[in-house]
């Protein structure tokens, strides 16, 4: 695939995906495209080496993986679904001065200032009760354009770029509509408009639902050079993308070759879905059995787990170590702290450089400033989890947890390179 071919499907990919849901949903269309079959936890498992399968959980996480010989172990690539953003209360409505808000709680490290003035829609999954008293669920997506967070008029606040915070309880609340005179706002009877617009014209009373905001602004390539692509959620859905594209283009060999994308990573990971919890073990034994055979094949696997990496910024380089400053468009970032918040070390770093000169494409390294703290990623959670080798890698990207961020228009395409060349390695040099 080309790379504008590549980046083309890559927007369209996180257009379709404004929450863990649909990001889910998208994948799976897209991975029974490619000749792989659905699994149900709750079903026996046949799985036939050669065979493709995937299976979900609870609809924001996704394992799918190429089934190999268990004895030689995995080949892992590791992502989440989920990005920062604001999710709408149980009882939101907020009425004022005629205007109806909804009140929300922030999700996960969002950088809140852009999401102030931006044309916001509403997401997620609605669990409501049918005519017939049955509990059901339907994602939705409104789609247009019906929400906004407006700024505080500088002439009300003249200190605004100097000394303006933001409140998270009362400056936040988006405006949905204005409401006429005596009129009560009710989310949950919009919801049940919305769910017969969609074709659920069964739904009798909407229950619950677990709802984002999101800007309506499409994914893009800019740059006087179009070196970039800006969008919102590419942390991660970038690397959701990108793993996979090389699960597909797989050629199937010996060992099995996964992709595990979880949710709830942006808030620490326990959870049945996320890294910190059981979902990825439960498939592994599932795949290549209990007690000393998932020992033996765990001592043949290794993850990579791929995240974004802050690219140095021109603006404020004085943030980064001064030799380890990635920059965009130059590479797959490997990803090294000596207290372990991330998992790599010298032997995963040392491969993953390995593949990448095979694939003739060019990687960089990241260590935080020793005077600054340093996130962390599913990587070193799987590990500790699962006792394998882990790498933690990450495309350079602006603006991490904004509402709209930016990474480059080759590191994406170069990645699936390298990682194309990791799923197809029969044995591990370690």
């Amino acid at each position: 695939m080309s790379q504008q071919t590549f980046n083309r499907e890559l927007m369209a990919f996180l257009h379709a995906s404004p929450t863990p849901y649909h990001a889910v949903k998208t994948m799976r269309c897209t991975l029974e495209q490619h000749g792989f079959t659905p699994l149900s936890e709750s079903d026996s498992w046949s799985l036939k080496k050669g065979g493709r399968y995937y299976v979900t959980r609870q609809d924001a996480s996704i394992i799918a993986f190429c089934a190999g010989d268990a004895n030689k172990g995995f080949r892992m690539m590791g992502a989440h679904t989920d990005s920062p953003c604001l999710k709408v209360k149980p009882k939101p409505e907020i009425t004022r001065h005629g205007y109806l808000q909804l009140g929300v709680e922030v999700y996960g490290g969002v950088l809140l200032a852009p999401w102030f003035d931006r044309d916001l829609s509403l997401a997620g999954r609605v669990q409501y009760l049918d005519k017939a008293g049955n509990l059901k669920h339907q994602l939705i997506n409104f789609e247009k354009p019906m929400a906004v967070i407006p700024s505080l008029a500088i002439h009300l606040d003249r200190e605004a770029n100097q000394k303006r915070s933001i409140n998270p309880q009362t400056d936040i609340p988006p405006v949905i509509c204005q409401l006429a005179d005596k009129e009560k706002g009710d989310l949950r009877n919009l919801l049940k408009k919305r769910l017969a617009e969609e074709g659920c014209a069964d739904c009798e009373e909407v229950l619950e639902y677990d709802l984002s905001f999101y800007d309506t602004n499409k994914p893009a390539v800019i740059g006087l050079r179009d070196e970039f692509i800006a969008s919102a959620r590419l942390d991660n859905l970038l690397s959701c993308f990108v793993g996979m594209n090389a699960l597909i283009i797989h050629k199937n060999n010996d060992a099995t070759a996964l992709l595990v994308c979880n949710d709830h990573e942006e808030v620490g990971s326990k959870s049945a879905t996320g890294a910190q919890g059981p979902f990825l073990k439960n498939v592994l034994e599932r795949i290549a059995g209990h007690g000393e055979a998932m020992t033996r094949a765990m001592s043949h696997s290794m993850l990579i787990s791929t995240d974004n990496a802050h690219a140095i910024h021109p603006n404020f380089s004085d943030r980064h170590d001064g030799n380890h400053g990635p920059v965009i468009n130059k590479g797959t970032v490997i990803k090294i702290n000596a207290n372990l918040r991330y998992a790599s070390n010298d032997e995963t770093a040392s491969l993953f450089g390995m593949l990448s000169r095979e694939a003739a494409v060019p990687f960089q390294h990241f260590v935080t400033r020793t005077d600054m703290g340093c996130g962390s990623t599913i990587g070193p959670l799987t590990a500790g989890e699962l006792g394998l080798r882990t790498l933690d890698v990450g495309l350079p990207t602006f603006g991490m947890h904004s509402i709209r961020e930016l990474a480059g228009t080759q590191d994406a395409h170069d990645l699936v390179q390298v990682l194309k060349r990791f799923l197809a390695m029969e044995t591990l040099p370690f």
